[in-house]
């Protein structure tokens, strides 16, 4: 049984994370949650690595939504800095899932998109834990997750 950590914050405008477990479930088994809930998107690494640590997850993934003001752009470099640090120290994925506020031009579009961003990540997330190939399968097509897929540049070749 596989453990699929759930990093989100109280400062996001949506549950990402409920949306993301929903698809992991209608995907598939074999994985149980661990969820863990903080203020913001600075506190996801510590509480990735807690869930590596101590709930021996073997993936996780960190649900934030960064504002718009250039002050939380800044706090979302920071959170990912962190985020990447404790891959590399875990060995293990953590897959973000950050929604920035100014990325929709309105509420309609930001749940639309954190939705969608939550329930594609969800799907790799699956793949990574179960199906490897699959991503393999999809390398330099170019696909998005949240808004449309750019598709790959030119003939798109694979060598």
């Amino acid at each position: 049984m596989k453990v699929i950590g759930i990093v989100d914050t109280t400062f996001a405008r949506y549950d990402m994370a409920s949306a993301a477990m929903d698809e992991l479930e209608k995907t598939g088994t074999g994985f149980i949650f661990q969820r863990y809930t903080v203020p913001g998107i600075k506190d996801i690494p510590v509480a990735a690595k807690i869930l590596f640590e101590d709930y021996n997850c073997d993936i996780v993934m960190a649900f934030g939504m960064p504002g718009p003001m250039p002050v939380d752009k800044i706090s979302a470099q920071i959170a990912s800095t962190g985020i990447m640090e404790v891959q590399l120290q875990e060995k293990k994925h953590i897959i973000e899932v950050f929604v920035h506020e100014d990325e929709a031009m309105d509420d309609n579009e930001l749940s639309w998109l954190c939705d969608r961003r939550a329930r594609e990540h969800a799907l790799n997330v699956y793949y990574l834990l179960f199906d490897k190939e699959k991503l393999t399968e999809n390398a330099g097509m170019g696909l998005r997750q949240g808004f449309p897929d750019k598709g790959p540049a030119g003939s798109g070749h694979k060598h």
